[in-house]
């Protein structure tokens, strides 16, 4: 089950129409980024995690965090995500510091995890409408814009199934589809496709495309470098909690050739897969 407190204060509405919309207090930068992370720094127990990073997001932009496990891109996503407090640094989301304003970041963001942690004793339509009442989405409020959220992923067949009876693609896009209740300004995507046959990793994709064609800013973490190709507008490049490089796939394999892969190789002589 989801906690409450993971999620953060109410959104004011739901569904996909005002995706990409700006919320009232909205603090951004005349170049609209809508995260900025300065001198960042994360230590664990002694070890740093992230190591003085600077990084800015576009706002309705995809961007990528690329890097083998232990790289830091995880703690990257949920220090935006505001679960875990910066070491050092500075960061803000929407102009708002994560330390100090978390609940009210929360509310205006959507996160797609990697692992499925859907209500099995729920049917697809219950997993959403009771997921929209930890952001003071009242029942007959969310009930349409619900169905909407299943018809945008191909799930309107679905509603009354119960989890057990959906593919892991189904079960994916159902993820996606919960992501979008509170109609996210930024959706944080942790590994969206890890685990899908290809047919059903280009269906995600496909939604993704869609959401980003509706402004909404799409930040992600993958193994999948066609993944990043496909998606991203541009990508950090992270090595041993350090930001290599930052640019777009496009730029960095035509500077450096090859594919994704042959550029991390290239830049930090170790391999994806490490």
């Amino acid at each position: 089950m989801i906690r409450v407190e993971d999620i953060g204060a109410a959104s004011p509405g739901s569904g996909l129409s005002g995706l990409g919309h700006n919320h009232p207090g909205t603090s951004l930068s005349i170049s609209m980024d809508i995260v900025i992370a300065q001198n960042l720094i994360k230590d664990y127990n002694g070890l740093r995690a992230v190591n003085d990073i600077n990084f800015s997001i576009h706002q309705g932009e995809c961007f990528g965090f690329l890097g083998p496990n232990g790289a830091g891109k995880t703690t990257v996503m949920r220090t935006i995500s505001c679960f875990l407090p910066p070491t050092a640094g500075l960061v803000t989301v929407f102009g708002l510091d994560v330390t100090a304003r978390p609940s009210d970041i929360k509310s205006r963001l959507g996160i797609m995890p990697q692992e499925d942690n859907l209500d099995p004793d729920l049917s697809v339509i219950e997993n959403l409408v009771v997921y929209a009442s930890y952001f003071d989405i009242r029942k007959k409020d969310s009930l349409r814009s619900v169905r909407e959220l299943l018809a945008f992923v191909e799930l309107q067949d679905k509603a009354d199934a119960k989890i057990d009876q959906l593919s892991g693609g189904m079960k994916h896009r159902l993820l996606l589809a919960r992501s979008l209740v509170n109609n996210p300004e930024i959706l944080i995507l942790d590994e969206p496709t890890t685990g899908l046959d290809p047919h059903s990793r280009r269906a995600v994709w496909d939604k993704l495309n869609d959401l980003k064609f509706r402004n909404t800013t799409l930040l992600l973490t993958t193994h999948y470098m066609e993944e990043a190709e496909k998606l991203c507008d541009r990508v950090a490049i992270m090595d041993s909690g350090t930001i290599v490089t930052i640019d777009s796939p496009e730029n960095l394999m035509a500077l450096h050739g090859g594919n994704l892969e042959n550029v991390y190789l290239k830049l930090t002589g170790r391999s994806l897969a490490d």
